[in-house]
């Protein structure tokens, strides 16, 4: 049972277009306040976009995320779960990235997971562009490697960008199987595809055994079916989830900068999430909400939406 000090501010208690804006009402706290060490789950922001290689903006994410997020209730309407009465979650504050050194702003991401994870913190964070995945890894894969989820349009496995650039949003997590960070084996994309420059990616994945299942098979099989092989990917082990939001279609989450047609819609964005419940998910994050895409904060909200769906399957 979550502490009360924890517990999100009311609707009842102060109208939610009031007060200070923190994910989902809940308790900011710094990483220096008392009751840091009785926190369960915590919700970051990482406002960086540094790994962009087209239309930037994501930095700008967390901060609308935020703000949408305080139409967040207590309870799922779906599966009945009331996270903040089942784990103490609190809002951890935004990372601080270096604007100008992208090799900065991985070193300080990662000390600043590695600091959660030693409170045995369990992160909930909104990206900021698809990069900010890797040295969330790298301050969380400590004692061997995680299984991935990854709901996605793209896979992110590239080696490199201009034939130099290691680290973009496209190559996070060719450089985490690389790192030793992610088991590739325990690894499964879903949601793939749009245009291509060639087969580098996929070529890489089959070589090192990762599971991607292209959206054609995903509206083929149904997402419960997908699903379900999702869970016997990753099975009972430590499990990371990293989810961008351009998995779902531009029609219902235009504020992306990569955007894909022919995806999944809203709905279907929270059911794969809520078909995750009982795994061993040890952190996951949500990126590449891009406001200056989506000034309405539609894609805003559906992002909150899917971190509550998340927080819920981690409690």
């Amino acid at each position: 049972m979550a502490d009360d000090f924890f517990t999100p501010v009311s609707g009842f208690d102060l109208p939610r277009f009031a007060g200070v804006p923190s994910f989902m009402r809940l308790p900011q706290l710094n990483m220096d306040h008392p009751r840091l060490g009785e926190v369960e789950i915590g919700l970051i922001g990482v406002p960086w976009d540094a790994g962009t290689t087209n239309r930037p903006g994501p930095r700008h994410g967390p901060r609308q995320i935020r703000d949408m997020s305080t139409m967040i209730r207590a309870q799922n309407d779906a599966t009945g779960v009331r996270p903040f009465e089942t784990a103490n979650c609190a809002d951890l504050g935004d990372v601080g990235p270096n604007p100008a050194d992208l090799e900065d702003s991985l070193e300080r991401i990662t000390a600043f997971y590695e600091k959660i994870r030693s409170h045995e913190i369990k992160p909930l964070t909104a990206g900021g562009d698809h990069l900010c995945s890797l040295p969330i890894l790298r301050g969380l894969a400590k004692f061997g490697p995680l299984g991935m989820i990854h709901f996605d349009s793209h896979t992110d496995l590239f080696h490199s960008y201009f034939g130099g650039r290691l680290y973009t949003h496209g190559t996070p997590f060719r450089r985490a199987v690389e790192e030793g960070l992610l088991d590739p084996t325990r690894v499964i994309q879903i949601g793939i595809r749009g245009t291509a420059y060639d087969n580098e990616d996929r070529d890489f994945a089959d070589a090192v055994g990762i599971r991607v299942i292209p959206i054609r098979e995903y509206f083929a099989r149904g997402f419960a079916d997908v699903m379900a092989e999702a869970r016997e990917v990753v099975g009972p082990s430590p499990t990371y989830v990293s989810y961008d939001i351009d998995f779902v279609d531009p029609a219902f989450a235009p504020g992306t900068g990569t955007p894909e047609v022919g995806g999944p819609n809203s709905f279907e964005a929270l059911e794969v999430v809520r078909a995750m419940q009982g795994l061993n998910i040890v952190g996951a994050d949500l990126v590449e909400v891009s406001p200056p895409f989506d000034t309405s904060g539609g894609t805003a909200y559906l992002g909150a939406s899917i971190m509550f769906e998340l927080l819920c399957t981690m409690v």
